[in-house]
């Protein structure tokens, strides 16, 4: 019987060894956590499902994506910082990455690129690739895909019509060098502050405007305590959705194809929602009480090229200097 059990043994092995080189014998099942800071009504949360969707579906259900909107996961740094060490897998980010990888603060120039046209054509070309190399060699994270995002604005509780309205007014901007550099440059006093504690902070008075794209403005519900949207649109921008290095590899070769063919559906999908939404987010904050100020663009652009060109890395002066000439 034991000799019996023990060629039992390694027939099953055997047989388990052909499978694996025969390519057809799947990794053990794998759960990847994908958070960001959106609602669930946002363009990027409705793309990260589709992402799952089709995660699940071409990976013929080894790898399963459980999406975590409103920071439920974590806030942006804390979690950049968790997938650098493997305990956290997905995020939707961008310029952020800026603080481990240099190049990341190209995602988010002030005044680089006039519409969402020149934006594409720059992540899509040898910029992008410049940007993305940087981030998976410097941050340890992988872009798989990129969302777009409308034009970044102003919001406050008085009008600015002119760069001179910002003088001394006390804001919060990401946690993102190129944002404090650009605000600073034109007389307004910033704060680094995580996008959770925007809201209460403009409640209680300690910043008393923000800065963000219109479907963040809405979807966090800024109407309640701004009075105005002042249309700087002072960055245009992507986004990507990115997986940490440690969790890629823990997929063998059929979930990484699966992984990055789902990712292509979901830009893909996401786009079209994101462009159905611009639309109409004028339109419905306006009718939550909120006033667009025309503001003067070219006099936040003159001065903000002046403060980004001055403050820059050296490594970066070249190519935000061939930006602005573009």
């Amino acid at each position: 019987m034991f000799r019996l059990n023990g060629r039992i043994a390694r027939i099953v092995t055997l047989s388990a060894f052909a499978l694996a080189c025969s390519g057809t014998l799947y990794a053990a099942n794998v759960t990847l956590k994908l958070g960001h800071l959106a609602n669930e009504e946002n363009s990027w949360h409705k793309g990260s499902l589709k992402f799952a969707e089709e995660v699940k579906a071409l990976s013929k259900g080894t790898v399963e994506v459980k999406v975590f909107a409103n920071d439920a996961l974590g806030k942006e740094m804390d979690l950049i910082n968790g997938m650098q060490l493997g305990t956290a897998d997905m995020l939707i980010t961008g310029e952020s990455l800026q603080n481990w990888a240099p190049k990341a603060a190209l995602l988010a120039v002030p005044y680089a690129f006039k519409n969402m046209a020149e934006m594409d054509k720059a992540v899509n070309g040898p910029l992008g690739e410049e940007i993305k190399k940087d981030i998976i060699e410097k941050a340890k994270v992988i872009p798989l895909a990129y969302f777009a995002r409308g034009p970044r604005n102003l919001t406050s509780n008085k009008p600015i019509k002119s760069v001179d309205d910002v003088k001394g007014l006390k804001m919060r901007v990401p946690n993102v060098p190129i944002f404090m550099q650009f605000w600073r440059g034109v007389g307004a006093q910033p704060t680094p502050m995580a996008f959770g504690e925007v809201f209460t902070s403009l409640q209680t008075g300690v910043i008393d405007a923000q800065e963000n794209p219109l479907a963040l403005i809405k979807s966090a519900s800024f109407f309640e305590v701004q009075k105005y949207v002042n249309r700087t649109e002072h960055v245009r921008s992507w986004i990507y959705l990115a997986i940490g290095e440690k969790s890629y590899n823990k997929l063998n070769a059929e979930q990484k194809v699966a992984l990055q063919e789902a990712a292509k559906r979901a830009q893909v999908y996401e786009r079209q929602l994101y462009l159905a939404d611009e639309q109409k987010l004028e339109a419905e904050l306006k009718a939550k009480g909120m006033t667009f100020i025309e503001t003067d663009q070219s006099g936040f652009a003159k001065k903000a090229k002046e403060a980004v060109m001055a403050s820059s890395k050296e490594e970066l002066k070249p190519i935000i200097q061939k930006l602005y000439a573009d």
